[in-house]
């Protein structure tokens, strides 16, 4: 199955992954200008009513850049949708994206096929995350258009599996469009997930330390100063496994290395600390040792491009 040509417009094959709390209009444009899919989550417009407007000043930005740049247009947008039936907004959100037509919608947390149907009423497409084999072929089989493999070492909500055994499961029996997540983080591993069969790299983790970004200023030091090792995995926070920055669960008063076990006692956390997970625990990837400074999307995606570009020439 080809690649839907609504990607033809990508200068390298990257996706900006929808940051919780943390994405936002300003680096979606940002994203989409500089030539990768740029996404946010839906829930981030707050109040409901906001999220018209976020569309709103997304398309009419991205449509007067297309005017000004003719041969080089911006890369499509797109918005995530949470298909978990305790998502009270989801008609309302979906409703929202009906009007705009939006391009790709990004779903998490289940499948459904009356959003897909939906999605491809208007002329989008639909892309489904998921952390094993198991809920590819579902997503799949409930009519979503590509997957997004979410491998261990992504930040957030995270899967366990090696990217290189969760994409060779998948490509055994689909071909559409494969995104790939987890600790990508320089145009090399851009470069490796297309070479592992993927189609895209999902990248998120990068984009919080920019200018763009909806994040506190610790937050984006805290992706500066971290490593590998400064990534904590638990479960603790909101009853699925996620990766998140050791520095935000100190700062929580918890230790890192004594975790409580997942459980209804356990999520008694935030009521203990007065932590909140997303706003004070703080979701990363792995790769993030590559990020060393604050640096505007557009000139992080223009160092993405020119390692990507190196990296091709070397093989």
């Amino acid at each position: 199955m080809p690649v839907p040509a609504i990607f033809d417009r990508l200068r390298i094959p990257v996706i900006g992954a929808p940051l919780f709390i943390v994405s936002n209009p300003d680096l979606v444009i940002a994203q989409c200008k500089a030539g990768i899919v740029g996404s946010f989550p839906s829930l981030n417009a707050r109040p409901a009513s906001q999220l018209d407007e976020w569309i709103h000043q997304i398309t009419e930005e991205l449509a007067a850049y297309d005017r000004d740049h003719p041969d080089t247009p911006s890369a499509p947008f797109a918005v995530n949708q949470i298909v978990h039936r305790s998502n009270d907004r989801f008609e309302h959100d979906m409703m929202v994206c009906a009007k705009w037509k939006v391009p790709i919608v990004i779903t998490s947390l289940g499948a459904r096929v009356e959003l897909n149907e939906a999605v491809h009423g208007w002329g989008g497409i639909t892309l489904h995350d998921i952390i094993d084999d198991r809920f590819a072929r579902k997503a799949i089989e409930k009519g979503a258009d590509g997957l997004i493999a979410v491998a261990a070492g992504a930040g957030g909500h995270a899967g366990r599996w090696s990217p290189f055994a969760l994409v060779q499961e998948i490509r055994k029996w689909f071909d559409g469009p494969l995104a790939l997540s987890g600790a990508i983080a320089t145009g090399g591993a851009v470069l490796a997930a297309k070479a592992m069969g993927a189609d895209f790299a999902y990248i998120g983790s990068p984009f919080i330390a920019t200018p763009e970004a909806r994040a506190t200023d610790e937050y984006k030091e805290a992706i500066i100063e971290g490593g590998a090792a400064d990534i904590v995995t638990s479960a603790l926070f909101t009853g699925v496994s996620g990766n998140y920055l050791r520095k935000s669960i100190v700062a929580a008063g918890l230790d890192p290395e004594n975790l409580p076990q997942p459980g209804p006692d356990a999520m008694n956390f935030q009521s203990a600390t007065g932590a909140k997970a997303w706003r004070d625990i703080w979701g990363s990837g792995q790769g993030i040792g590559m990020i060393d400074k604050v640096t505007p999307a557009a000139e992080l995606i223009n160092r993405l491009a020119r390692e990507y570009e190196a990296a091709k020439a070397r093989l």
